[in-house]
Formats: C-alpha cells, structure tokens, sequence
C-alpha cells in the first residue's frame, strides 16, 4: 500500500509523549497511523481520529498488521465493546473539535497523552480529486470531511474583493493579497473559477515576483484550505478539552505548520501554565533536523510543543 502520509518529528513526538506500556493515548489527527504506529510499539492503547474517511480506511489497512492491535472501526456507539474489560484500540471518523466528547464515548478519559498532527497528509496532496495542490488539475474543492457544505470554489466564487484580500492575508499572510483578490474578481466576471490551475494561473498572473522555491500560489491554497475546514476556529476549541481527557502527568503533543497555528498552541500552553494546570515541556518549539527536511521536505516548517499536566 502507498504510503498514506510520513509522520514528521517521530522520534521527538514519541520522546515527549512519554509513552508507557498499557496506557491509553490519543491520536487527533490520525491520518495513515505513522505516530500512532510506534505507539503501539512500545504498548500504548489508541484512539485515532480523523475527519476524513480516506485516513480511517488507510489507517486501519496499516496498522491492522501491528502486534497486539485487534482494530474497530467506530462507525456509531453500538460497536463499542469491550474485550476482557479493557478498551480496544479505536479508530474514529471525528473532528477533533468534538475531541472531548469522542474520548469519553469511546472509554478514553484520564489518557496518557493526546497528539495533534495539524499537517495535510501526503495522500491528500497528491490525490487529484481533493482540489489541495495547485500542481495537480481537479475540482477546487478542499475539504477534509466530504460532509462540509462549502468548498474552496464557492470562496473564491462568491466572496467580494476586500473578503477575499482578507483571507489570503489573515489565513495565508500573502504580501501580494490585493493584487490577487482583484485579479481574482475581474477572472470570474468572465469565466466561474472552478479548478485548481484555473485558480493558480490566475495568482501566477497576479504575483508581482516569483519567490524561490516556492510556487506563487502555495500561501493562497493555504489560506483556503484553512478557511473551508475552519481549522484555526477547531484547534482554538479542541486545546481546552485535552485538559479534561489528560490524567495527572499526561502529556500533549501539537505539531503546527502554519504560524497562525503555532500563535494559537504557544497561547493555549501559556494559558495553561500560567492557571496552573500544565507544565510547558519545550520553552522554544522543536523543529525537524537537517536530514529530516532533506528526507521530507514537507517537513521543514514544522514546529512541536509539548506540555505537561499538573497533578493537583
């Protein structure tokens, strides 16, 4: 099988989890099961979740083989059985906006640690039909759960210019997002914008320079996939409920790739230490290593922080 995503920052993610045999731990962005894998190497029981079908079907075909794993997929409460009393592993289609609720439902409260991965998977980059690469022709869709009722291309059809020089600035702090909301508007006046390189021609033809090694449009198709998945509103949501789900001494991992991301993770920990109910683990963010941005270039912007919870 195709590798679903290559999990980045694994040795530093596995080393601050603090994984002990038999505990429970949470996978929020389970994707093809990378991180989640090694977990169960070294004992820890999982529930994995993920918006997209296509991550719980790929994990489950992955991590299937791994020892001592007996794998169920959680399609509603009424599969959720036990096994000589003790949790199966989970695999869960969730947002992780609901990430309190799918815990506790699933019999992972008081959990060991809880992982956020907040990167968009290889797979889904490179699979054409989910509209996420500019380099790839296909509908600008961009949703990470089908069930989401507005795509990327009712954005770009529908919002006004200033809307649109707002969203690419804010969610993809794009220097030239003026110019390319303009751009934008004045194309759709002739013809409905409603494919990936229709889009990206269109920044291209707006950018005032090209940027090395990086293609015109990567901040803009940022900002839209954000936008359509409200993902900054969901992580925002999601931090304070793995307060409840952590036991004492239970540990959170965020990897971010996006700096309005890692503004909301360096608060949340902050928050957390300065009310007394976490310790931060890593005072500056733990970012890959020169042969890890080699080996995966998709890697080079990561960023983890790591905390602690207090044990009163």
């Amino acid at each position: 099988m195709r590798e679903f995503h290559t999990p980045v920052l694994l040795k530093e993610t596995i080393k601050y989890l603090s994984i002990k045999p038999g505990e429970k731990y949470i996978d929020a962005t389970v994707g093809g099961g990378g991180h989640t894998k090694e977990i169960l190497k070294l004992g820890g029981k999982v529930l994995g979740i993920d918006c997209d079908p296509e991550a719980i079907e790929a994990a489950r075909k992955s991590l299937q083989a791994c020892p001592n794993s007996s794998w169920q997929l959680a399609q509603d409460k009424a599969m959720c059985r036990l096994v000589r009393g003790e949790v199966l592993h989970r695999l869960v289609r969730g947002n992780f906006v609901h990430l309190k609720k799918i815990g506790q439902e699933n019999g992972f409260s008081q959990v060991g640690g809880i992982l956020f991965d907040l990167g968009v998977s290889s797979y889904q980059l490179e699979t054409s039909r989910r509209g996420f690469s500019f380099s790839l022709e296909a509908p600008l869709d961009m949703r990470m759960d089908s069930g989401l009722t507005v795509t990327a291309a009712d954005l770009i059809n529908g919002l006004n210019r200033g809307e649109l020089e707002k969203l690419f600035a804010k969610y993809g702090e794009e220097p030239d997002a003026r110019r390319i909301a303009k751009t934008i508007c004045q194309a759709r006046q002739t013809k409905k914008i409603e494919t990936t390189q229709q889009l990206a021609e269109i920044i291209v033809g707006a950018k005032s320079k090209r940027r090395q090694g990086r293609h015109p449009a990567t901040r803009c198709f940022q900002a839209l996939r954000i936008a359509v998945n409200d993902e900054l509103n969901n992580l925002k949501e999601a931090l304070p409920q793995t307060l409840t789900l952590l036991k004492p001494r239970g540990r959170l991992v965020v990897i971010s790739f996006h700096s309005g991301e890692d503004r909301i993770v360096k608060q949340f920990f902050k928050e957390a230490e300065k009310n007394g109910k976490m310790n931060i683990l890593t005072k500056k963010p733990i970012g890959p290593s020169q042969e890890e941005k080699i080996q995966n270039p998709r890697s080079r912007s990561a960023k983890l922080r790591s905390g602690e919870k207090n044990e009163k």
